[in-house]
């Protein structure tokens, strides 16, 4: 064998490994290629799982238009209850959220130095009748010696000036004695009527001065709406009308009334003006300071709502999630007017009577995925408790 020969072998044998190497890493790219499509594929063709109680189908409903009306429930019964006399504070009986019944002991002032007043109202007035009852019968004596030519007429009127000075300073006295039984009266605060304590403002051994508030008692029979409308709407308002609102911390349930009264004269700042609004028999809440939202209904028209639980918004964009022959689209709807009493929105556009539309979707939805309906797992499901189905299965799907 020659040398040429020798050195050719080597050479043969590293080319044929590099090609061998070569094919195995097309063949697993060729593979890897294949792979992929059918994992997209699959990917693309997931539905995802939806029951009946996830979906709304969009029907006409009663919108009520008029002015929005803002407040917050107040007892048209009340009374702030302050100090008339600066004392102590001894005791207070009653705390917050009590009952109490008219002439009941709320607060009771320290009212020694009161009490001394008072006695010495009393012997004044009594030392005050004493002079009187003894300037009446001196002139009663001279008038009767004058009569006789007994007495000169300078000294019956000198007993006359006498008596009317001890007139004066008894009815001067009389009145401090009736002063300073107020005085003491006034040391003793009582409920002005049957209702419930709602503010407790001083603890015993606080000292009250004259005006400083005690406690605020409310009659929770006498709640009221006192709401305010923006005065450029105040031509839509009637008395008599009705109103339906919110209140908050009684959740979904709506409340109703009628206008009773409208401020004369709408705030300066503001440009609102104050509406009274009176709840109707038996429905009104026993908590003062709620907030209030809702609409005083001057006309009402039949149009498509949607919740805004059911909305997604992006600026002033929205869109919602329809379901239509097994395939979930994003449409983009145009919202007219909120209704403050049941938080929706108008539908102008974008949906038609009898779609069907998510409930609550989720953030990973994408349109033109597959949808496929299954049986409810629980017969009667709340509608509440819909969302939680959608979210998860969006959530799944996006995975």
């Amino acid at each position: 064998m020659t040398r040429s020969s020798r050195l050719a072998r080597p050479v043969s044998l590293s080319v044929l490994l590099c090609a061998v190497l070569a094919l195995s890493a097309c063949g697993k790219r060729e593979v890897d290629g294949a792979a992929a499509p059918d994992k997209a594929a699959s990917a693309a063709g997931a539905a995802i799982l939806v029951a009946p109680e996830d979906l709304r189908t969009m029907s006409l409903a009663s919108y009520a238009f008029g002015p929005v009306i803002t407040g917050s429930i107040q007892p048209e019964k009340r009374a702030d209850l302050r100090a008339e006399v600066s004392a102590v504070v001894l005791q207070v009986l009653k705390e917050n959220g009590e009952n109490v019944r008219r002439g009941d002991l709320l607060v009771r002032l320290d009212d020694t130095s009161i009490r001394d007043s008072l006695a010495s109202a009393e012997e004044g007035a009594r030392v005050s009748a004493q002079s009187f009852e003894q300037a009446e019968r001196q002139m009663q004596r001279l008038k009767t010696l004058q009569a006789q030519g007994m007495s000169s007429l300078q000294a019956l009127e000198d007993a006359e000036l006498r008596r009317n000075n001890a007139q004066n300073d008894l009815v001067a006295a009389k009145a401090r004695l009736v002063q300073a039984r107020q005085q003491l009266h006034r040391t003793e605060v009582r409920a002005p009527f049957d209702g419930v304590v709602s503010e407790r403002k001083v603890s015993a051994g606080d000292t009250a001065q004259v005006g400083k508030e005690l406690v605020k008692v409310i009659d929770p029979r006498s709640m009221r709406f006192e709401g305010l409308v923006s005065a450029d709407r105040m031509h839509e308002i009637k008395a008599g009308q009705a109103v339906n609102f919110r209140v908050n911390g009684f959740g979904d349930g709506n409340f109703t009334g009628k206008v009773r009264r409208i401020d004369a004269a709408a705030n300066a700042t503001t440009r609102q003006l104050e509406v009274l609004v009176d709840f109707a028999p038996g429905k009104a809440p026993t908590v003062a300071g709620l907030y209030a939202e809702g609409r005083v209904e001057s006309g009402s028209v039949s149009t498509l709502m949607l919740p805004e639980v059911s909305l997604q918004r992006a600026g002033d964009a929205a869109h919602a999630w329809r379901v239509k022959n097994g395939v979930l689209n994003k449409v983009a709807v145009e919202l007219g007017e909120r209704d403050a009493r049941r938080g929706e929105f108008v539908i102008r556009s974008g949906l038609a009577v009898g779609d069907q539309v998510l409930r609550s979707p989720g953030s990973n939805l994408k349109d033109g995925q597959k949808v496929q309906i299954i049986a409810s797992a629980v017969p009667a499901a709340p509608a509440s408790a819909a969302s939680a189905p959608v979210a998860t299965a969006a959530a799944s799907t996006g995975k």
